[in-house]
């Protein structure tokens, strides 16, 4: 994988994460209402974890600019990926899911993986 690869897979994970983060902070309850998804007792806790993920997304363009430089910044990036999509997997196997959630943890397994490459590869290149 090349370092033009990685930076490709960060500068995608952030623009997604951004607008997705920024998407729900605007426009949760109607994405809601869209996906079929019960509206909950309080937007806060949503909106919260909206800006958490657009936050992540703005530590994905650093690593996208920099990606040796922020290397250290794609583990939490990992532990992001993994706990949305245990989280997802855990429900999905035990009651309902909904599609859009499906939807959005299929994505972020397959970063997941992309992220695990591209910082086992950017330690080789560190150590060579």
């Amino acid at each position: 994988m090349s370092l033009f690869q990685i930076r490709l897979i960060f500068v995608v994970a952030a623009v997604a994460d951004v607008l997705f983060g920024l998407g729900f902070l605007v426009a949760g309850p109607a994405i809601f209402q869209w996906a079929g998804i019960s509206a909950p007792n309080h937007w806060g806790p949503i909106q919260f974890s909206s800006l958490m993920l657009a936050i992540f997304g703005l530590m994905f363009a650093a690593v996208a600019f920099d990606p040796i430089g922020q290397r250290n910044l794609i583990r939490y990036g990992l532990l992001l990926k993994l706990s949305f999509c245990g989280l997802v997997a855990y429900y999905w196997m035990t009651s309902e899911v909904p599609m859009l959630l499906r939807i959005c943890a299929i994505g972020d397994a397959i970063l997941y993986v992309l992220f695990l490459v591209s910082y086992l590869k950017l330690g080789k290149r560190n150590s060579a």
